[in-house]
């Protein structure tokens, strides 16, 4: 059985009264497969194009990969327009290409899985590197989330991002409050969002522009509800 809920987190367990209950969040995810043989903004599995990222979710209707729109993090919850950030257009020897996933703010990023599927080419080289960045932005170096060590291009299998080690960055994992929230226009609902870009820096001497290969991203989160364990008296929480 299945449910869904726009209002808060998906609760699950088998007591969910009295003082020990076993109530916990649970966990959600969403994917998004690159294939950069297709080319075609809104078909299936596309793959991006020079300075355009991707979204497997458009403004208007749930749908293939679209072109994906990147905020620039603001200060806070705005309902201007946020200010639009594009990624760098393609150049000799690299390409970036990337997924942008909106999460419910607060959540708590639990794993960033990259699996290399068939090695990207332009059809005369072959990417031999590939180096992600998970961030709240698109990003050229080590991103506010998680460090992710370089796959080898030709090396297909599955890559886990590390969360960083120091106390303020495994804080900054835990929560996606720090990517600031964004009201995206023409939204009737209030639509607050946390951003996460996964940047995928494709390498190789002479690159030109990539045309084939495949590669997926995951992300798996918990959306919490702050009141649960909190009060002492039913309801418990505010999905009992």
């Amino acid at each position: 059985m299945g449910r869904s809920t726009f209002s808060g987190p998906i609760l699950s367990g088998s007591n969910r009264f009295g003082q020990q209950r076993d109530v916990g969040f649970t966990v959600l995810s969403q994917a998004i497969t690159l294939d950069f043989s297709v080319s075609t903004a809104g078909a299936t599995n596309y793959g991006g194009a020079s300075g355009q990222f991707v979204s497997s979710i458009s403004n208007t209707a749930f749908s293939a990969n679209e072109n994906a729109t990147i905020f620039v993090p603001q200060s806070g919850i705005t309902s201007a327009n946020p200010t639009v950030s594009a990624p760098t257009a393609d150049a000799s020897g690299t390409n970036y290409r990337g997924a942008v996933f909106y999460l419910p703010i607060n959540s708590s990023i639990q794993e960033v899985l990259i699996d290399n599927i068939l090695q990207p080419t332009d059809g005369t080289h072959a990417v031999t590197g590939i180096q992600p960045y998970v961030s709240n932005n698109f990003a050229t170096s080590t991103g506010v989330y998680a460090t992710v060590g370089a796959i080898t291009g030709s090396t297909v299998g599955r890559t886990a991002a590390t969360f960083a080690t120091s106390a303020q960055n495994i804080a900054a994992l835990s929560t996606t409050a720090d990517v600031q929230n964004i009201a995206w226009p023409n939204i009737v609902e209030p639509a607050f969002f946390s951003q996460v870009v996964v940047t995928l820096a494709l390498t190789v001497a002479s690159l030109t522009t990539v045309n084939a290969g495949k590669l997926n991203v995951t992300i798996r989160y918990t959306q919490p509800d702050a009141t649960v364990g909190t009060v002492g008296v039913y309801p418990y929480g505010n999905l009992d």
